[in-house]
């Protein structure tokens, strides 16, 4: 009974946190895929995705010297949806989800087709941890911090590819993560 709790808790906190591959995110994300036949949605459950959502409004960010033309994760629905159904992701795109509070992220790629990478962000914009993420893989990843407050999702191995490793900071074009999505009041 316990383990069934647990589960079913799991799922309510993956599936509010999500997006990209969430139901995602302690958040669980939906996942983009690159470049294959559209996914069909699988016994989907109610308020649960079923097809891609439209572009989303963009920004600018800088890790480093790379540049990333990133869609914003704002509302409930868009984290939870995230990149679901979606058949490419080009290699200058991302999507940020951005979460009101810290807490313990897991993505997962549920209707996910192109294989992405995680970047799990603390408050101040520093990358925490990066995973690979595989299409269709209904695993949850979940970060080992309570401290994520932004998932950034790019094509696999973006990190790699420009060489933006764990201490990274992420920026905006308005300055800090923090001043771009919660200005002082």
């Amino acid at each position: 009974m316990r383990k069934l709790l647990l589960r079913a808790g799991l799922a309510a906190v993956l599936a509010v946190a999500a997006g990209c591959d969430d139901p995602k995110k302690p958040a669980i994300g939906g996942a983009t895929s690159v470049g294959s036949a559209p996914a069909t949605a699988a016994a989907a459950e109610p308020g649960e995705p079923t097809a891609a959502q439209p572009r989303l409004h963009t920004l600018k960010l800088w890790l480093g010297a790379a540049e990333l033309n990133t869609e914003l994760a704002l509302t409930e629905m868009q984290m939870r949806t995230g990149m679901m159904f979606r058949t490419n992701m080009l290699e200058t795109d991302g999507m940020i989800f951005v979460f009101p509070r810290p807490h313990q992220a897991a993505f997962w790629m549920k209707n996910t087709i192109v294989p992405l990478s995680a970047a799990y962000i603390n408050p101040e914009g520093v990358i925490l941890e990066i995973h690979p993420l595989q299409p269709h893989d209904t695993n949850p990843v979940a970060a080992a911090t309570d401290q994520v407050q932004y998932v950034l999702e790019t094509p696999q191995g973006w990190f790699d590819r420009h060489h933006v490793t764990t201490g990274a900071v992420v920026r905006a074009e308005s300055g800090t993560l923090r001043q771009t999505f919660f200005p002082p009041r």
